[in-house]
């Protein structure tokens, strides 16, 4: 609260401020607009785009937007996704997973394990054209996890009970109040071994493995670089500099331009999905991890 308070009175201290210099504010606005470039001048259109996903998956949005953008737009040649992301929710890792496929199929997407790609972070980059690995990055960890407390002892030390109705014998599957029956442990069992399945056959066709030897690969094994590419997870080893100039190669532009993310663009967005995060804390997806 008295954050707030300070955030309003720096505001109110501005708007005095122009209110009475309203003629000084207006001149100094105006001289700034004459002597600075427009945001256009003298800057040449970036042809290669570099593209970062980090931390946890949790909401596929504003990388499925750059994604897109990046596909819509005739000036980006080629792209470098790079990542380094433990994994996340099952759901928005699918989603960015085929908007990179979307993305390989128009222009070259070369992706680059800046870290960690495991799990859900690995799903991400399984239909990049290439896969270049840093040569510490931890690699694979292809599973699915879903967790739970049981809170029971606790709450009969506190003298706390539940009183719950419900229709639908698995209603209250995955609860925390109790240890849970074999039936729901099955239910949940059915749901983890479909998505599991949906993962390895998704990374199997993406990287041309052979889904018999999935226990090579997969089964939450984790690997180091050089590991990872002896099983066929990532085509090579190298840092950011040749992943970029991979990128350039395929791409085929004579005169790489690369982006460059706002500082404020890059602050906010991290802002984001630690705020994301905390949220996600209280109410636990199914995750690829």
């Amino acid at each position: 609260m008295e954050f707030v308070k300070k955030i309003g009175s720096c505001m109110a201290t501005g708007l005095r401020f122009i209110q009475g210099h309203f003629k000084a504010t207006v001149l100094v606005l105006f001289v700034l607009w004459l002597i600075l470039p427009s945001s256009d001048e003298g800057i040449t259109p970036h042809n290669l785009q570099k593209i970062a996903l980090t931390g946890p998956i949790l909401d596929a949005t504003p990388i499925v937007e750059q994604i897109d953008e990046a596909s819509e737009n005739d000036d980006v040649k080629g792209v470098l996704f790079s990542i380094d992301s433990p994994g996340g929710a099952v759901a928005p890792s699918v989603e960015i997973a085929y908007a990179i496929k979307r993305l390989s199929e128009k222009k070259p997407t070369v992706v680059y394990a800046a870290g960690i790609m495991a799990s859900g972070g690995y799903y991400s980059a399984i239909w990049g054209n290439e896969i270049i690995a840093n040569p510490g990055s931890m690699i694979g960890s292809i599973g699915v996890i879903i967790e739970g407390a049981d809170v029971s002892g606790l709450m009969e030390k506190v003298g706390v009970k539940t009183q719950v109705v419900h229709a639908g014998e698995y209603k209250q599957v995955g609860t925390m109040e109790r240890q849970w029956s074999n039936i729901e442990r099955a239910e949940l069992e059915k749901v983890i071994n479909g998505t599991y399945d949906l993962f390895v056959g998704d990374v199997a066709r993406a990287r041309h493995l052979d889904l018999n030897q999935s226990t090579e690969y997969a089964n939450a094994h984790i690997f180091t670089a050089a590991q990872a590419k002896k099983v066929g997870l990532v085509d090579s080893i190298g840092v950011e500099y040749d992943a970029k100039k991979r990128v350039e190669v395929l791409s085929k532009v004579t005169d790489p331009v690369w982006n460059k993310e706002d500082p404020m663009d890059k602050f906010f967005k991290r802002f984001a999905a630690e705020g994301a995060s905390l949220a996600h804390m209280y109410f636990p997806p199914v995750t690829l991890k």
